[in-house]
């Protein structure tokens, strides 16, 4: 039986042309990765971060230790001279601070550990409150070993071998009272004089006349200032603690003066008597 040449499948030889040249595809093959390296550094990640939180723990710390105490110290200043405080007028007429000592003594806030403030806001406040005098030469303010040291001189305070105060002594004495009613150091006042021996009816050194200008200073802080007394102390050094070297005149006269120390912590601990046993210490 003869087959259909239509329907017959046509077979291809396979020397074919076609078949030879058609090329042959070979399968992909994917480059092999690199291989990884371990990150030796990697805990530098953990340790920045460690760092950080560290600050910002101390940065917080530091913040809310710190309360700026100056800005809140200065309001309060404020408030008190806005509503209570009295002026030294009224100091030398007679009167006293108000708010005192015995009335309304220093707040907590106000005073650091142990009712000793930093010297430097005192120091503050007074330069402040005497700028008159100290750009007159009247009154002069150091800082030593011992704490703050304001010096009065004794031109224009005190007459010549006389213990009594004069108004300008007063006026000055009333407005370093305003600043020491509100702190809780303790305050020492020394009386000097000059190398020149004195003899009155009164004094018959100069020992006597140094002394007596100091307790007249305590007298005042304790009357019209309304410190309490167990702050207080007084000394007389007559001319054996100068402030200068020399016999000139203006010399002396920086030598006559009465200081008034606000005693630092540790000066107070030091050289100040402790309090009975029993009796807890003065403010």
């Amino acid at each position: 039986m003869a087959s259909n040449p239509a329907t017959s499948p046509i077979k291809r030889r396979t020397d074919d042309p076609v078949d030879v040249a058609r090329p042959k595809h070979k399968p992909r093959t994917r480059r092999p990765r690199p291989p990884e390296h371990p990150n030796h550094e990697r805990w530098l990640v953990s340790y920045a971060d460690f760092i950080t939180l560290l600050f910002a723990v101390f940065a917080m710390m530091y913040a809310l230790s710190v309360v700026d105490a100056k800005k809140f110290a200065a309001m309060a200043q404020s408030l008190k001279a806005a509503f209570n405080e009295t002026s030294p007028s009224d100091l030398r007429a007679g009167g006293s601070l108000l708010p005192n000592e015995k009335n309304n003594p220093p707040s907590a806030d106000k005073l650091g550990l142990g009712g000793i403030v930093e010297l430097g806001d005192v120091r503050t406040q007074l330069q402040s409150r005497l700028k008159d005098a100290i750009a007159a030469n009247q009154v002069d303010m150091t800082m030593d070993h011992r704490g703050l040291v304001i010096s009065i001189r004794e031109a224009g305070s005190f007459a010549t071998s006389r213990a009594e105060l004069s108004s300008t002594a007063q006026d000055i004495l009333a407005k370093i009272g305003l600043s020491l009613a509100k702190v809780g150091n303790s305050v020492r006042i020394e009386g000097h004089t000059d190398e020149v021996p004195i003899h009155t009816d009164r004094f018959a050194s100069n020992w006597e006349l140094s002394t007596a200008r100091a307790t007249t200073v305590v007298r005042f802080m304790l009357e019209r200032a309304g410190l309490k007394p167990q702050r207080l102390s007084a000394a007389g050094y007559a001319e054996y603690m100068p402030r200068v070297s020399g016999t000139s005149e203006s010399a002396r006269a920086r030598n006559r003066r009465v200081d008034l120390i606000v005693l630092s912590a540790p000066t107070r601990a030091a050289e100040e008597p402790a309090a009975p046993k029993g009796q807890p210490p003065a403010p």
